[in-house]
């Protein structure tokens, strides 16, 4: 049966810029959103792994939600990630997206108790609807078993989907795994499967996945959504093949070094900004050596992002 797939698109995992206080800079974020959504972006992802969110208060983590909306970005381009590891902080930072007229969030699995049951995880998710009470919600659920250590099974989302129907409507699946997200496609049809890895997205869209939801997007934004809006138009194949070549030159320099504090050195340049290199410890910035030697790609680096 066809089904309409949503969300679909090249959402970036927004990197969340910091002030000399280590506080979300919130004007310098909402430009950040401003230059994604005109490179091509269908939406912004704030509020996630590469956004630095679990170092974040429930505070924060609302003001800058609201900083976005403040600046004109629409509720429907925006993503928020509100999965914590306290079931009653995840229904509080939802409801406030849907006070605010944002329905699509970004859910991680409650994250701090490993080897939990498939029980376990559709109970939470369940509880979690279940306290909102708010049909407009849509959920994207969150699988990166390698940072939360709780993976999303195939049970449990057949489990919720059947359970909510219209509610869970996707999922970032950022193990890095095709054949695992490949498989979500082939199970559940009208299912957002989303790659959370940049090179990853043009194979599975071949395999009819939705998009993407990925780190790299921050540099390579304009790149993704040609891939996206031109893979399966033979007469852009070249063209398709040089943009892909590009977002991955730019995922490997990314991931040289730390990937998180890359990218914020990269869009420091990019602005010529400083203070986009700012992370909240425990992260912390590249060195000077290891900034130095991102910003001179390797010749092969060169070439294929050329």
């Amino acid at each position: 049966m066809s089904e309409t797939v949503f969300p679909r698109g090249v959402f970036c995992a927004a990197l969340t810029p910091l002030d000399a206080d280590l506080n979300p800079n919130h004007a310098a974020f909402a430009a950040h959103c401003r230059h994604l959504l005109a490179e091509g972006c269908t939406g912004i992802a704030l509020l996630g792994t590469t956004g630095e969110a679990n170092s974040f208060s429930g505070d924060e983590r609302r003001a800058l939600l609201e900083a976005a909306l403040q600046a004109g970005i629409s509720p429907d381009q925006l993503l928020p990630g509100t999965g914590v590891a306290a079931l009653t902080e995840t229904v509080a930072l939802t409801r406030h997206a849907l006070s605010l007229g944002v329905t699509t969030v970004v859910m991680l699995p409650p994250f701090y108790y490993k080897g939990v049951s498939e029980d376990g995880i559709v109970a939470a998710y369940a509880e979690i609807v279940e306290r909102i009470g708010d049909e407009r919600l849509r959920v994207v659920l969150y699988h990166i078993p390698q940072v939360a250590g709780v993976p999303l099974p195939h049970g449990a989302i057949a489990r919720l989907r059947e359970r909510y129907p219209g509610t869970f409507v996707g999922i970032k699946d950022s193990a890095g795994d095709l054949a695992h997200m490949t498989a979500l496609v082939e199970r559940f049809p009208g299912f957002a499967v989303l790659a959370g890895a940049d090179p990853l997205m043009l194979p599975l869209l071949k395999a009819g996945g939705a998009g993407a939801i990925t780190a790299t997007t921050n540099l390579v934004a304009r790149d993704l959504r040609f891939v996206f809006d031109h893979w399966a138009d033979p007469a852009q194949a070249a063209a398709v093949e040089a943009a892909q070549a590009r977002v991955v030159a730019a995922r490997e320099r990314a991931s040289r070094f730390a990937q998180m504090a890359s990218l914020k050195a990269l869009v420091a340049e990019r602005t010529g900004d400083p203070g986009w290199r700012r992370m909240r410890p425990p992260l912390v910035p590249l060195s000077e050596t290891e900034r130095a030697a991102l910003l001179t790609p390797a010749p092969d680096e060169a070439r294929r992002a050329s």
